[in-house]
């Protein structure tokens, strides 16, 4: 799990998004991968951890399939609303482009990463 290059994505929002109260709904953590491995309750630790800093529901959705696509393209194509993260690492972000010819998604272009930027995280 030391090698998992952990990387919360948030879909590129407007600045208005970023001017309001965030999370001002429960938040979807998608991970690509299937559930009960070590992604999966990595992701379940820090979800639990988030909703209990920041006082709002934070939900693990797995995606598997695909080599990890499927989940990276749901957060792909969500609103940009910063409510849908994506619990992606080397795999997902950095081989898939460079072993698939067609991507539905640009790991570049569709998400940016999660910046702390105070005192709550």
């Amino acid at each position: 799990m030391a090698r998992v290059l952990v990387l919360l994505a948030l879909l590129v929002a407007s600045a208005a998004v970023f001017s309001q109260e965030w999370p001002a709904r429960p938040v979807r953590i998608v991970v690509p991968s299937s559930p009960g491995g070590g992604t999966d309750v990595y992701a379940r630790l820090l979800a639990q951890g988030l909703s209990d800093s920041l006082k709002q529901q934070f939900v693990v959705e797995n995606r598997p399939g695909a080599s990890g696509n499927i989940g990276t393209q749901a957060v792909a194509q969500a609103a940009p609303d910063g409510h849908t993260l994506l619990l992606g690492f080397d795999g997902k972000m950095v081989i898939n482009p460079h072993v698939f010819s067609k991507l539905p998604f640009d790991t570049l272009r569709d998400f940016a990463p999660v910046k702390k930027n105070d005192n709550r995280c």
